[in-house]
Order: structure tokens, then C-alpha cells, then sequence
């Protein structure tokens, strides 16, 4: 019963925490820059992507429950520690893709988000087998997000100067 009650927590916080980042700056449609940019061939329609990310983190939630409740394992602090790590890029991204049309560094970010959930994942194997088997389809995620990122800075090579960026630093001075 323990599990079920860290998950009644754990799933609705990750939930927030993802609504939270993707409420941040507009998104697909919403968003001038990225309907300006050059997408790849294989990117699938704009509602694909908060279904997806809705499951990832319930997902997500639940792999963090599990690892909360492995109360005899050693490693579940570090475990608990690196999960925290790995949510900083995740939740950047969007607002520096989005908001700060940096798909450079967007890529370079996914990349660690990559390494550090990859890390994660390997020790929460350790500490939970199913906690790590609720990963795998997040470190599947990551890795096409990482494609359509690299696609999209090599079709836009430009992208920054598309359109001003919503966290820009211009002032209109009026007469």
C-alpha cells in the first residue's frame, strides 16, 4: 500500500512539474517561431506531443514512487538525487526551445537529459527492476526528440532569427 500512496503524490507532482514547463512559453501552434521553422519529414502532429508527455511523466511518476518506497536499498537516495539531476534539462528544454529559440543548445541539452535519464534509469534498475522498465519509454522519447531536435537545426540553420524570440530583451520606443 505504501507504493499507491507515493504514487497518489509522485504521479500528479510530475504532472505539474511537465504542465508547469510546456504552460511556460507557447508551443506548436501557438508558437510563430516554430510554425515558421522547417520541420522534418517524420514529425508527428502537434497533439502527439502533450498525449505522449502526459504518459511519460505519469510514467515517470510512478518509476519515482517505486524508488521512494524501496525503503531498504542503499542506493535509492542516490537514485532519488540523480531522478532530481535529470528533471533539470527536462524541464528547460521547452522554454529554450520554445521561448528562447536556442536549438543548439536545446540539442546540447536533450543530450544530457539523455545521459542523465540513461544514468538514472541503470540505477534505479538497482534499487527497483520495474522502476527502470517504467523508464524505458521515456529514454525511447528522448531519443526521437533528440532527432527531430538535431532535424530541426539542420533544416534551420537560421532558426534563431526567425522570429524574436519571446524572452527577448528588445524595447519598442515610441514618439
Amino acid at each position: 500500500m505504501a507504493f499507491f500512496r507515493w504514487a497518489v503524490v509522485t504521479v500528479p507532482f510530475m504532472l505539474l512539474l511537465g504542465f508547469t514547463s510546456a504552460r511556460s512559453v507557447p508551443v506548436g501552434a501557438d508558437n510563430a517561431w516554430y510554425q515558421a521553422l522547417v520541420k522534418p519529414a517524420h514529425l508527428p502532429p502537434d497533439w502527439v506531443f502533450p498525449v505522449a508527455w502526459t504518459v511519460l511523466y505519469a510514467l515517470m511518476g510512478l518509476a519515482l514512487a517505486q524508488v521512494i518506497n524501496a525503503q531498504g536499498s542503499r542506493l535509492r537516495t542516490p537514485a532519488l538525487i540523480l531522478f532530481a539531476v535529470q528533471l533539470v534539462p527536462n524541464l528547460i528544454w521547452t522554454p529554450l526551445f520554445f521561448g528562447a529559440h536556442q536549438v543548439v543548445w536545446s540539442l546540447v541539452t536533450i543530450g544530457a537529459m539523455g545521459v542523465l535519464a540513461l544514468v538514472t534509469t541503470g540505477l534505479f534498475f538497482r534499487v527497483r527492476i520495474v522502476a527502470a522498465l517504467l523508464m524505458v519509454p521515456y529514454l525511447a522519447w528522448i531519443g526521437f526528440a533528440g532527432y527531430l531536435t538535431a532535424e530541426i537545426n539542420r533544416l534551420n540553420p537560421n532558426a534563431a532569427t526567425l522570429v524574436p524570440s519571446s524572452v527577448s530583451s528588445q524595447m519598442i520606443a515610441s514618439r
